[in-house]
């Protein structure tokens, strides 16, 4: 098919056969359709392969981005045989079923779906991309399918073992006082399927690259969902009958008790995997919530390999790296990182303790929970039950002879004041606070209660951040985008004519996202003697924003714009994130 469609494109003076020539040659080293491959070297258009394969084959072209695909049609070919022959169901009229393929020659695959289905095939030809698009859409990813059949098996196999009958409609359910079972639910936790199922779901985030995994119970669904670079994707739906062995699987993995399900515990799950040949320590922290339908559980996958200690690969810009280095070898005051939950705080703060480790330094954190030990650092666990908080952490630790002193958030009014305190006499005290900007941060501790002039005095330099994805480098391609749209996200006239935008076109590296992996967004402002100024006056963080753009304070919104100018990240991240 390769030969002929180069045949007819070079035929109708499309292609030249230099292009032709680079074409084939590309095929040969990376696989891949022709067609798919003149579109990814920018020689063609989806829309021309298209129209010549129509030509070529005698069927009907279609624009898979502008058709209204019928889901209930999708239902009538199962997932494997659509990605076994690259086809897509798109209507059903009557007893004819319109099939998108990449090949309408293919009669194998034209005779399996008459079979399967009973009915006429008519067959459109589609380009390649818009093919793995709408299969990814409609059916989900080929590492999906892969999961799927796992999970079809264990599924039969947990049916056959656990007594799964067609009885559920005759189970009662008690409000609130729901009679437990213990031994029943620690013999289903521990059975062969539940098991392997909850082990294929831990050893799939880590190779997927998730941050979090979600397993949520509803009314009528029980799903598994996994965070990758910052977004939620759905990744399973296991059967509600083995909803509460999953959770009671992983309660036990996590040392909670599993008779307990009205209260929110925390856990942690230390597990040794073998994966691609080599033994890896994974460990989740794992936090349970009561709601209406079941417990949620959320498990936070701490990888010790993607922490990365080295502040110059963060994303920081040079000038806010400087300023950030300069306040943090300062031998005493406060310096506070803001952001919401999941802005990479703890990995900025660990990558400024592991540049601060030396043997002459004392440094103590308070974290709540300990994420990573850090060889050198004298690390604490919180515990709230035994009044093991942040506040009587600082306290005692005043008393151990510190240089530096880590406190993982300031969340009240004696936190702050006990940190500003160490701050003030000759501790160098980091710590995090959940503010939207680096200025709101010093009306938050206002606001706590403590005064402008203690603020004023010990706090050095104030830093938020958040994460975005960064473009994958697999498909990374360019796109036009009107200077008006650049203007209206902050670039100025000049830059909006100059600035070139990329965006990934999505590939099996990142999964068909178009992004693979995050980078920091950082806006660093250096507490300066002007500044101290305006807090001591009560300033408003408007007030206290001006003036340090005035002094060169980059911020979130700019951070963004310079990595759209590199090429790093796309204009959508951005504006997701940041605010003009």
């Amino acid at each position: 098919m390769s030969a002929k469609l180069g045949e007819t494109l070079l035929r109708e003076n499309l292609i030249t056969p230099q292009q032709l020539k680079e074409a084939l040659d590309y095929q040969r080293a990376n696989g891949g359709r022709l067609g798919s491959t003149l579109v990814k070297l920018g020689f063609l258009s989806d829309e021309e392969i298209t129209a010549v394969l129509s030509r070529q084959y005698g069927v009907p072209s279609v624009n898979l981005s502008l058709f209204e695909v019928d889901e209930s049609a999708v239902k009538l070919i199962p997932q494997d045989v659509a990605q076994k022959y690259m086809v897509l169901p798109l209507s059903r009229v009557g007893a004819t079923l319109t099939l998108a393929m990449l090949d309408p020659t293919n009669v194998f695959a034209i005779d399996d779906i008459k079979f399967m289905t009973g009915l006429q095939v008519e067959p459109v030809v589609v380009s390649e991309s818009a093919m793995i698009e709408a299969m990814e859409k409609y059916y989900g990813s080929p590492r999906e399918l892969e999961l799927a059949s796992v999970m079809d098996s264990i599924v039969n196999e947990a049916a056959q073992k656990m007594d799964f009958g067609d009885d559920s409609g005759d189970v009662e359910l008690l409000e609130e006082e729901e009679e437990i079972d213990l031994d029943d639910l620690e013999r289903s936790s521990t059975d062969a399927p539940v098991v392997k199922l909850v082990n294929v779901i831990l050893v799939d985030s880590l190779r997927r690259g998730a941050s979090d995994i979600h397993i949520e119970p509803y009314e009528k669904e029980f799903r598994v969902r996994f965070r990758i670079d910052g977004i939620l994707y759905d990744i399973m739906r296991p059967p509600m009958k083995m909803r509460d062995a999953i959770t009671s699987r992983l309660k036990i993995m996590s040392k909670l008790d599993i008779a307990e399900k009205r209260l929110p515990q925390d856990g942690r799950i230390k597990i040794k995997v073998k994966l691609d040949g080599r033994s890896r320590e994974l460990d989740f922290r794992v936090s349970t919530l009561p709601t209406l339908w079941g417990e949620k559980m959320v498990l936070r996958l701490l990888d010790k390999e993607k922490l990365m200690l080295d502040m110059t690969k963060l994303g920081f810009e040079p000038e806010s790296l400087d300023r950030f280095k300069r306040q943090i070898a300062k031998p005493y005051g406060m310096v506070l990182v803001t952001g919401p939950t999941g802005s990479g705080k703890t990995n900025t703060l660990y990558s400024a303790l592991s540049s601060l480790n030396t043997p002459e330094t004392n440094i103590m954190t308070a974290e709540d929970p300990v994420e990573f030990n850090l060889p050198g650092i004298n690390q604490v666990q919180m515990k709230e039950q035994i009044g093991l908080n942040f506040a009587a952490a600082l306290r005692s630790f005043l008393r151990q002879d510190p240089n530096i002193i880590l406190v993982g958030e300031i969340r009240d009014f004696e936190t702050a004041e006990i940190a500003v305190k160490a701050a003030l006499t000759g501790h160098l005290v980091l710590s995090t606070l959940h503010t939207n900007d680096a200025p709101s941060t010093v009306s938050r501790l206002m606001n706590m209660g403590i005064e402008p002039f203690l603020v004023a005095t010990s706090v050095n330099l104030i830093q938020a951040q958040r994460l975005i994805r960064r473009i994958c480098k697999d498909c990374k391609e360019e796109v036009s985008t009107p200077p008006q749209a650049l203007i209206d996200v902050g670039f100025s006239p000049e830059e909006a004519q100059e600035v070139k935008i990329f965006r990934g076109a999505g590939c099996p590296t990142c999964n068909y996202t178009g992004y693979k992996g995050r980078v920091g967004l950082y806006e660093v402002m250096e507490i300066t003697d002007e500044l101290r100024e305006l807090i001591l006056v009560g300033a408003s963080a408007l007030e206290l924003r001006k003036k340090a753009i005035e002094e060169g304070m980059i911020t979130l919104r700019s951070s963004g714009l310079y990595k759209i100018k590199q090429g790093i990240t796309s204009i959508e991240e951005v504006v997701r994130e940041t605010v003009k």
